[in-house]
Formats: C-alpha cells, sequence, structure tokens
C-alpha cells in the first residue's frame, strides 16, 4: 500500500497539448491524438514518472472551431485499453457519460478493461457538460437534460454499476474440472435493480477483477456534484482559481464524506494545472510565449465560449472590456462558468484576455518556472491541503511531460512527498484505496 502522505499524480494526454495551438508547434505531430504509438508512449514516459494516472478526457459532439485535440481522436475506453497493453503499472483512466450510456455496457467495457490491465482501471464519472449544445442531437434527443436532472439519473446509474460489478463474489469461479463446476451457483447474484431510470437485471457476464472495482473518479464542482462525489467517488478532478478557493473545496468537499460513512482518505482531491517548466525562468516563459504567438486569438475564444454558454465572442473586439459581454444561461459546467464569471467581474480583463487568463499555462500560480519553482509550487498547494495532488494538463507534448519526469520529479522524491517506485500493482494500490467488499457478500453476513 502506498504510503500516507505522498502526493498523487495523474497525467492528461490529449494528443499534442492541452494548448489550443500545440498542434502549431515544430515539435508536434498534428495527428497525435489518432496515433497510437505516440498516445502509448505518453503514457509510457508518465509511467517512467511513477505517475498514479493516465487518463484520457472525452467529448460527444465536436465543437469544429474549438480545440483542435477533440475533433479527432479514438474513444477512450477502448484507447486505455490500448494503453493498459504497453504499460506495467501505471492506472488508466477514461471519461464515459452517465447521461449517454446504459449502465450494463458501461459496467462491462471498464470491467473488461480492469481485468486487462490487471487491476489499473479507473472510470470518470461525468453526466456531460454538452459544452457544443450538440451532443443531445447524436442521440436521438431534441435537447441536453437540465443540470440536476443529469445528477438525478446520474445516482441511479453509478449504483447499479457498482451492484454489477459485484455480481460475481470473488471465489465464485472454481473452475473445477473433476466435479465439473465451473462455477459456484451461490456466489453469482443478480442485482434486481429497479429505479426512477433504470431497471437491471443482472448479473453481469464477467468476474469481479483483483481490485474488486475500477477507481471512481468525478470531477462536478456544483451542490449536486459534490454530493454524488462525497457518496461515490475515490478521486475528484478539480480547477480553481487560486490556492486559498482550492483550499475552500477542499475542505468543504472532505467535510461531507462523514454523512456517508467514509473517512477523508477515502478520497483524493487532484487540482489541474499546466506547468512549463525551463532550466531557467526565462527559458520557461519563452516556451510559454511561443506557443501563445501560435494561437489565433478569436479561434482560442472559440474554447472559452465553450465553458461559457457558446457566447460568440467575434461580436466584441479584442479590447472590449470583457465585462461588457453578454453571457446566456448555461447548461453545463455550472462551477466553472460561476468562477469564470466571478473573475470577470472583479479585473480589468479584455475580451483578448480571456484564453490565457482562464486555459493559459500561466494562469495566476507559479506552474511555470524552474524546476524547482513548480516543485515548491507543488509542494506548497499540497502540503497546506489545498490538494492531494495534481492533474497535470501539459500544454505541449511530449515536450512538457518529458521536461517534468525529469526534472521536476526527482525534486518532489527528494523533497519525501512523492514515491521513489511503485509500492503495488493495481491503481488501487497505488492511490492508498482498500479493495472495495462485495456488497453481496456484506448482506449475507447481516
Amino acid at each position: 500500500m502506498m504510503i500516507k502522505n505522498q502526493m498523487k499524480l495523474a497525467a492528461y494526454l490529449i494528443g499534442t497539448g492541452m494548448h489550443v495551438a500545440s498542434w502549431r508547434h515544430p515539435l508536434s505531430s498534428p495527428n497525435a491524438s489518432i496515433d497510437i504509438n505516440t498516445l502509448q508512449k505518453l503514457a509510457q514516459i508518465a509511467e517512467k514518472g511513477k505517475f498514479d494516472l493516465a487518463f484520457v478526457a472525452d467529448s460527444l459532439a465536436i465543437n469544429h472551431e474549438s480545440h483542435p485535440q477533440i475533433l479527432n481522436r479514438f474513444d477512450p475506453t477502448i484507447l486505455i485499453t490500448a494503453l493498459a497493453a504497453a504499460t506495467e503499472k501505471i492506472g488508466v483512466g477514461a471519461t464515459a457519460s452517465t447521461t449517454y450510456n446504459e449502465p450494463f455496457t458501461l459496467a462491462r467495457q471498464f470491467a473488461s478493461v480492469d481485468h486487462i490491465s490487471a487491476g489499473r482501471a479507473a472510470w470518470n464519472m461525468v453526466t456531460t457538460a454538452d459544452a457544443t449544445g450538440q451532443t443531445a442531437l447524436n442521440f436521438s434527443r431534441e435537447q441536453h437534460w437540465e443540470h440536476d436532472h443529469r445528477y438525478e439519473r446520474a445516482e441511479e446509474f453509478i449504483d447499479v454499476v457498482k451492484g454489477l460489478w459485484d455480481s460475481w463474489e470473488d471465489d465464485a469461479f472454481t473452475y473445477n474440472k473433476e466435479a465439473g463446476e465451473f462455477y459456484h451457483p451461490d456466489k453469482v447474484h443478480e442485482l434486481e435493480y429497479k429505479g426512477k431510470y433504470f431497471s437491471v437485471k443482472g448479473p453481469l457476464n464477467i468476474a469481479r477483477s483483483v481490485q474488486g472495482q475500477p477507481v471512481i473518479i468525478q470531477a462536478g464542482a456544483s451542490i449536486p456534484g459534490q454530493r454524488l462525489a462525497a457518496r461515490t467517488a475515490e478521486v475528484v478532478f478539480t480547477h480553481w482559481d487560486n490556492i486559498e478557493e482550492s483550499k475552500q473545496f477542499y475542505q468543504n468537499l472532505k467535510s461531507q464524506l462523514a454523512e456517508f460513512g467514509r473517512d477523508e482518505d477515502e478520497l483524493h482531491i487532484l487540482h489541474g494545472i499546466s506547468p512549463i517548466v525551463g532550466k531557467t525562468e526565462e527559458e520557461a516563459y519563452e516556451k510559454y510565449n511561443e506557443l501563445q504567438k501560435l494561437m489565433d486569438p478569436y479561434k482560442s475564444l472559440k474554447f472559452v465560449s465553450g465553458y461559457m454558454g457558446n457566447v460568440d465572442f467575434s461580436k466584441y473586439s479584442l479590447d472590449t472590456p470583457a465585462k461588457e459581454v453578454k453571457f446566456p444561461k448555461v447548461n453545463s459546467i455550472q462551477s466553472q462558468f460561476n468562477e469564470m464569471k466571478k473573475i470577470i467581474e472583479e479585473e480589468d480583463l479584455k475580451v483578448g484576455d480571456l484564453y490565457a487568463r482562464f486555459f493559459g499555462a500561466a494562469r495566476k500560480d507559479g506552474f511555470i518556472g524552474t524546476p524547482t519553482q513548480v516543485a515548491n509550487e507543488m509542494e506548497k498547494w499540497f502540503t497546506e491541503k489545498a490538494t492531494d495532488g495534481f492533474m497535470l494538463q501539459f500544454p505541449l507534448l511530449p515536450r512538457d511531460l518529458e521536461d517534468f519526469v525529469e526534472l521536476v520529479v526527482p525534486i518532489l522524491q527528494k523533497k519525501g512527498i512523492f514515491r521513489l517506485d511503485y509500492e503495488g500493482d493495481t491503481l488501487r494500490d497505488h492511490l492508498g484505496l482498500k479493495k472495495p467488499d462485495n456488497h453481496f457478500t456484506i448482506e449475507n453476513l447481516q
């Protein structure tokens, strides 16, 4: 098991990188998002750095003017299977929607990846933000469901999935050739779930994995999202503007765990950052500015628009005060929209400043600079309980991931806050999470 008080690290794998102009950089391969050799290499670099997790996000519709890396990419559940085959220890996680999936299908897919990876799979449970307003139209629906409706359905969805993952007790399959017994009939269970949204008989047609169940990730910071996370999640991704806001969220979410009989160390919060490292601070900012120069201002605003109600920024000059923009009602990531609106109201921002302010590598924190500067800032957030670790959304891949592994990880290890090597084999081992008890077994003991 993991030594307590160690930082957790996840690598966000998105083709050429998180920066919208990364595909134009001389070091990038524009088709990286559908080049399996490149993606497997990224996972291997993260594993070399002893990361807990290699993570792949998803969207179910495209915005033609938004981030190029989401226009052409693999289904993430299939992709992490290939990443698992190319690695030995690092966890592999993928996003899948509770709004546009059926729980039986999703439970089977992630249980399959968990077996194939020998217990290293994670599911990022999302209700789908539908930033483009197009997703529903791809699934025979006229409109995207409202925020609270999506979370109400997600509450049932996760219960069905976790119930199906418990269909077979750990020792259900006996494979007794002499007795002719393939499995023990008393150790397989039908779920017989009947709720408002789902009616699922079960059992699932795949055994329980070595880690019991895939790790559950969640990212919602709204009130319904936090409640769902406090009840079911084991890792939560966040992205706050500063350390004080992150501390508040950290304390608030951790305080909700007791209501569901959970301890604070049963859920890890990972803060999203986009670090750029240079041998000197000047070199790091040169790398940052290099990417900024490749960016088309209005195309970058299309990316911002997806988080802000699909407002048409082309109506405004880049010098227009951002406070003058009229934002519509959103039905996507409400917590992020509210934070961005708050920043616009409090700061003297121009429309042309918005991408760099909200999604640039530097933001307002200290995650761009020398290896020591970046490591010190990460240590500060970690030791002051603003986060349990970081979701690293590198602006340019593989460069920034390689730099981080070679230059920052050794400093974190020397500080004693990050592992020297993997202590176990499963993702739960890496994260210090116990194997979940099978709820059917618990019921039988009561």
